[in-house]
C-alpha cells in the first residue's frame, strides 16, 4: 500500500470497538478527537496496553494516528485501540506482520460476558442451598 495514504482499519474488544486512522506522521496520536493521554486517565498502565504495538515496532513516532473508541470501559476500549493499530501496522507494512503476530496484537480478544440465564443471581451463580 502507498505510504502516504491513510488506512482505515477496526479493532474490537470485549464490547468496545475503536477505527483507527493511520498515516504517516510525527507522532501525534488523538482518540475521539482528544490527546490520548487526556482521554485514557486511568493511568500509565492503560495507554501502555493502547499503544503496545507501537512500542514492539519501536515506531511511536513515526505514524499520526486518529481513533474514534466508543462501547465498554477503559480497559477493553485499550485493548480495541491496540487491535486496531496493530491491524494498520500490518496493513502499512506487511513485513511488520510477523512480528504483531508473534506478540498476539493481531488476534482479536473474544472473551465476551456471559449472559445471566433465567433462575440465576448471574449467569452461574445459583441461590444459596438452605438444608431447612
Amino acid at each position: 500500500m502507498a505510504k502516504d495514504n491513510s488506512i482505515w482499519t477496526v479493532g474490537r474488544r470485549k464490547t468496545s470497538i475503536a477505527r483507527a486512522n493511520l498515516k504517516s506522521g510525527s507522532g501525534k496520536i488523538t482518540v475521539n478527537k482528544q490527546d490520548i493521554n487526556t482521554y485514557i486517565t486511568a493511568g500509565a498502565g492503560k495507554i501502555a496496553i493502547a499503544l503496545k504495538p507501537l512500542d514492539v515496532l519501536e515506531s511511536r513516532n513515526k505514524f499520526d494516528i486518529a481513533i474514534n473508541v466508543s462501547g465498554g470501559g477503559i480497559t477493553g476500549q485499550a485493548g480495541a485501540i491496540a487491535h486496531a493499530i496493530s491491524r494498520a501496522l500490518s496493513k502499512f507494512d506487511e513485513k511488520l506482520r510477523p512480528t504483531l503476530k508473534k506478540e498476539g496484537l493481531l488476534t482479536r480478544d473474544n472473551r465476551m460476558v456471559e449472559r445471566k440465564k433465567y433462575g440465576k443471581h448471574k449467569a452461574r451463580r445459583g441461590t444459596q442451598f438452605s438444608k431447612r
